[in-house]
C-alpha cells in the first residue's frame, strides 16, 4: 500500500494540473497589493520558491490580492507560519480598507477568511480563530493541529452558496452562504451605509494577508467551477 503523504501528494498535482498556476515561485505577475496598487515590495517578498511576507517597521502591511476575478472556483495553496504566526486567505471580498497608523499604511481585504495561525499564539484564543476555521464565524471539525515551522496544504472551494475549507486533505469546514452567522460576517465587512439588502458581491479576488508575522505561500493553483 502506498503510504497516504503519496497519495495526497499525487492527488493534490492532479488537481494542480487541471487548473491555473497563481504563483510559479518567481513572478509576482499575477498580483498587486489589495487596492490596486503594484505589488508591494516593502510587504511581500519571493523567498524560496514563495510569497513570503516583510515585516518592515514604519511601512505598515499590505494585503495582496489576485490580479483577476473568480465565481465558483477550487483554490489551493500550500503555507507555513511560525511561533504565534496569523495570516488567512480572504475571499468574496466585500470591501477594501486603506488607512496609516502608528505602524505605517495598512491596507485590508475585507471578506470571508480562511484563518491561517499558529492554534497555540495569541490570535487563535477560540475555536472559530484557529487553523482553516471560516475566521471568527465557524470551527474546524474535527480540530485542526497544524505543526509550525512545516508547510501545510489548504484549500478553498466555492462552488454556488456552498463553500469548503480543507486542511491537508482532510474537509473541516462546510457551509453554506446563508447561514446566519456567514451572512453576519458579510454584513461587518460590508463598506459602512450599505444597504443591507443589497445582495453580496460574488465575483471576488483572491487575497493573502500581511498580518504582521512572517508567512510562506506557495503551489497556489485555482480552477475554476463555473
Amino acid at each position: 500500500m502506498k503510504p497516504i503523504f503519496f497519495l495526497l501528494l499525487t492527488t493534490t498535482l492532479l488537481q494542480a494540473a487541471d487548473g491555473q498556476l497563481l504563483f510559479d515561485g518567481k513572478s509576482t505577475a499575477n498580483w498587486v497589493e489589495v487596492t490596486g496598487k503594484p505589488f508591494p515590495t516593502n510587504s511581500w517578498t519571493v523567498e524560496d520558491g514563495c510569497l513570503k511576507t516583510v515585516i518592515t517597521p514604519g511601512t505598515g502591511a499590505q494585503d495582496i490580492r489576485t490580479i483577476a476575478t473568480y465565481h465558483n472556483f477550487d483554490f489551493q495553496f500550500d503555507w507555513k507560519v511560525l511561533a504565534n504566526g496569523n495570516s488567512g486567505v480572504k475571499y468574496l471580498l466585500q470591501n477594501i480598507d486603506e488607512w496609516t497608523n502608528a505602524l505605517g499604511r495598512q491596507a485590508r481585504a475585507r471578506g470571508l477568511e480562511y484563518q491561517i495561525a499558529d492554534n497555540a499564539g495569541p490570535d487563535a484564543i477560540e475555536p472559530a480563530r484557529s487553523a482553516a476555521s471560516l475566521y471568527s464565524a465557524i470551527a474546524p471539525q474535527p480540530p485542526t493541529k497544524p505543526a509550525i515551522g512545516e508547510f501545510h496544504h489548504g484549500r478553498i472551494v466555492v462552488d454556488g452558496d456552498r463553500v469548503e475549507h480543507w486542511l491537508d486533505g482532510v474537509r473541516v469546514v462546510s457551509f453554506n452562504l446563508n447561514q446566519p452567522e456567514v451572512q453576519k460576517v458579510f454584513a461587518a465587512n460590508r463598506k459602512k451605509g450599505t444597504d443591507p439588502s443589497t445582495p453580496i458581491q460574488r465575483d471576488t479576488y483572491i487575497s493573502l494577508q500581511n498580518h504582521g508575522t512572517v508567512c510562506w505561500f506557495r503551489n497556489l493553483t485555482l480552477r475554476r467551477l463555473d
